[in-house]
């Protein structure tokens, strides 16, 4: 049995993992750290420094400016944690990497199985068509969602560029007016409504179009991609983990 603290336990996607949990045998949620006050079967603390149970595993879907306090607990108790969290920094990203020095880190800005298909087709669409396409990035997701692009998006894109290299990202073309170069990855934002997380990647040549296209139907899928990866991570080696270190163990 796996015991969990979920930090983020009071949000919409705590309430997802939990209900995730509450469908499995092989994991259990031990406690939940949230700056917001609601009672649960499960103690809930306010901050870190109160907790008093010793889970095996952290799953975060909070906010970035718990990272902190969540990377000391974390680093001084030993414990895997799994970052589900987006909207980081390129310092706190940073921080993440240093803090998997010494002990487990998944970090991943897409918990779904299938945006990770995505990510790998994508890949393999660029490695084929990148030359003589144009590849460009649109990202839909709810009117509450805080951060623009979305870390998927941003998966998306750097996944691209590791396959073939030198791409610019742009995210805002009316504050200029010039050609689009070849080397730019367009990454659009659109906040609407309470659409879970579309995600289509677009490659566009001469008079053909490729499109690849994710669409997350309800928080669930990310819920249960957490919870695969909490259950994977107990008692693994300090290091960086991601969704497709799960994928090959699946």
């Amino acid at each position: 049995m796996v015991k969990i603290l979920l930090n983020g336990c009071l949000g919409k996607m705590g309430q997802a993992v939990e209900a995730c949990v509450n469908e499995r045998e092989d994991i259990m949620i031990a406690c939940g750290v949230d700056i917001a006050e609601g009672d649960k079967t499960y103690p809930v603390y306010n901050c870190f420094v109160d907790v008093q149970e010793t889970p095996d595993v952290i799953v975060d879907f909070s906010n970035p400016l718990v990272l902190d306090d969540m990377l000391s607990f974390a680093a001084e108790k030993k414990i895997p944690v799994i970052i589900c969290t987006t909207g980081f920094s390129e310092a706190q990203v940073q921080k993440i990497k240093d803090t998997s020095n010494t002990i487990p880190v998944f970090y991943s800005g897409n918990m779904s199985l299938g945006i990770n298909v995505l990510i790998a087709l994508s890949k393999m669409a660029a490695k084929v068509l990148y030359n003589s396409f144009d590849v460009e990035i649109i990202e839909k997701h709810h009117n509450l969602k805080l951060d623009a692009p979305s870390g998927t998006a941003l998966m998306i894109a750097d996944a691209i560029n590791d396959e073939v290299g030198g791409t610019q990202y742009v995210y805002d073309r009316h504050a200029y007016r010039k050609r689009r170069e070849h080397s730019e990855i367009g990454i659009h934002s659109i906040r609407g409504g309470t659409i879970v997380g579309e995600h289509e990647v677009i490659f566009a040549g001469h008079d053909e179009v490729v499109s690849l296209k994710h669409q997350a139907q309800s928080k669930g899928v990310f819920a249960a991609g957490a919870v695969n990866a909490a259950v994977f991570m107990k008692d693994k080696p300090a290091g960086l983990y991601d969704m497709t270190d799960v994928l090959k163990n699946a």
